[in-house]
């Protein structure tokens, strides 16, 4: 436990890092959702063809795979914009391909360009995955762990704020400018995407204003030789990571094609079953490769960092790595039918944006800035344990609300209750994988563990909706309150060991 008193605590927030991050924050949310649900409404008042639309969403795994291309930020120094620093170097390069991206968009017609429209989001797509490992990386390199969670919260405001405008607020652009359900006009799309673009300069200047982190690294630190089983695991990390996005393509299959498709159902299953035998021998070829001398030194950059990880916690890394994969599994599979629940219940769509979307904005801020403050003042493990037993208990009370109706007063305790839980869960978790990372390897090891994060609770939410078939609503909301539970004791099992190293 840390031994900081409330008044530090407090000023933790008067950091010049903290307006670094919340202006960065806003640079990273604005191209995430202009490449998504808003590119999906402009495609579809634009006549696009609903299949075609799903295809284009596929620009996501660009943020799926970010992991991939991350030890580029660590080990590669940029030719002129290098002398900027590591970090700066990479964010202006990054922030400047998606401002060209988007005003490339701007100026593509979806009627009559539609290829350099989609050509151009996958640029923007790969520009902002990139800007987020940089964003990260210069994160964990500013301040200490214990001064994360400010930083996070920070970077959540600016994040959610901008990720409000670039959904709401360019939809309500589009249409002042004179593009409706009724009647497309590209020019509308056009100057909205144009006036967004020109809202990355914020982040820009921000780059060129802020400093670089300084760090004092042994150079000789990355030269320790791993034994072939350290390579071994940190080569399944890898498969693992690779396996998610086809078995997660396999399950967007069978949700989406899959009625379309009776007609030629042997041909359809025949096609998958072999793709599972091509990608079982690709795995196979690819773990062949890692151990070859060629595969250890090609893939030195990815392999090295993971190893790195596995050396420094040994056999804790397996327990370190469960954590990860499971804090947010509670609240994240539960809020994937949130809204159809919402609906459900009777709400209208007036009364959920107003309270889950503004309100419940509002709640996530003020339970991340809140998490700053307490990491701060008690340490880290204390949050992390107290926002993993909130997100978990917290889906309880949509129990009680799923035998309400539309109880709007009930609505806003649950909303607040469940956003602050989240926002401090949030922050905290930040903190965390933070303090898990060395940072001759930031950019690369954050990807990862972010990546990981995210990969159960999403394969578990794909079957959400079956499960509230099966279940109801309120079993549903019981079980996903359960998932929380291994959480919470591998919290507390870490932080015995954690105690226990440093008596």
């Amino acid at each position: 436990m840390t031994n900081k008193g409330w008044r530090e605590a407090l000023t933790t927030y008067s950091s010049p890092a903290v307006l670094a991050l919340l202006l960065l924050g806003f640079a990273a949310g604005l191209p995430y959702m202009l490449v998504f649900s808003t590119l999906s409404v402009w495609l579809r008042e634009a006549g696009v063809a609903r299949e075609t639309i799903g295809y284009a969403s596929l620009i996501g795994l660009a943020y799926a795979f970010k992991w991939v291309w991350s030890p580029m930020l660590d080990q590669w120094k940029l030719p002129l914009l290098g002398r900027m620093g590591r970090r700066r170097s990479w964010l202006i390069l990054s922030q400047i391909l998606v401002a060209i991206g988007l005003a490339g968009m701007a100026f593509s017609n979806p009627q009559t360009h539609l290829a350099v429209l989609v050509a151009l989001a996958v640029m923007v797509a790969f520009a902002s995955a990139t800007q987020d490992i940089a964003v990260d990386a210069y994160r964990l390199e500013i301040v200490e762990n214990e001064r994360q969670a400010a930083l996070a919260a920070s970077y959540m405001a600016g994040y959610r704020v901008a990720a409000l405008l670039a959904t709401a607020g360019a939809l309500y652009f589009a249409e002042w400018f004179g593009s409706t359900g009724l009647q497309y006009r590209h020019s509308a799309w056009a100057s909205t995407y144009l006036l967004f673009a020109l809202l990355m300069l914020p982040g820009m200047l921000t780059t060129l204003w802020m400093k670089e982190p300084k760090l004092k690294l042994d150079e000789t630190a990355d030269r320790v030789p791993y034994a072939l089983s350290h390579q071994l695991v940190s080569i399944v990390v890898l498969m693992v990571l690779l396996i998610s996005v086809p078995a997660m393509l396999t399950q967007y299959y069978h949700t989406n094609f899959h009625p379309f498709l009776r007609g030629s159902q042997s041909l359809a299953d025949l096609f998958f079953t072999d793709r599972a035998f091509l990608r079982g021998l690709m795995y196979s070829l690819f773990i062949v490769a890692c151990l070859s001398s060629f595969g250890r030194r090609g893939l030195a950059p990815v392999l090295t960092p993971v190893n790195d990880f596995i050396v420094r916690y040994r056999w804790q890394a397996l327990l370190l790595l469960g954590l990860v994969a499971t804090y947010r599994m509670s609240d994240t599979v539960m809020g994937v039918m949130a809204n159809v629940f919402y609906i459900d219940q009777g709400f209208t769509k007036d009364q959920i944006a107003g309270v889950s979307k503004v309100f419940g904005l509002i709640m996530t801020l003020l339970g991340a800035g809140a998490g700053g403050v307490l990491i701060v003042r008690f340490g880290i493990m204390p949050i992390l344990l107290l926002g993993g037993i909130a997100s978990a208990a917290t889906n309880l009370m949509f129990v009680m609300l799923s035998g309400m109706g539309a109880h709007m007063q009930m609505l806003v305790v649950t909303i607040s209750c469940d956003n602050f839980s989240a926002g401090m869960a949030t922050a905290a978790f930040v903190a965390y994988l933070s303090s898990l990372t060395n940072l001759r390897f930031s950019a690369t090891q954050y990807a990862l563990l972010s990546s990981i994060m995210l990969l159960l609770p999403r394969l578990i939410g794909g079957y959400s909706g079956v499960m509230v078939d099966k279940l109801g609503y309120a079993n549903f909301f019981y079980a996903t309150a359960l998932l929380g539970v291994p959480t919470v004791l591998l919290i507390i099992w870490q932080w015995r060991l954690d105690a226990r190293q440093k008596k």
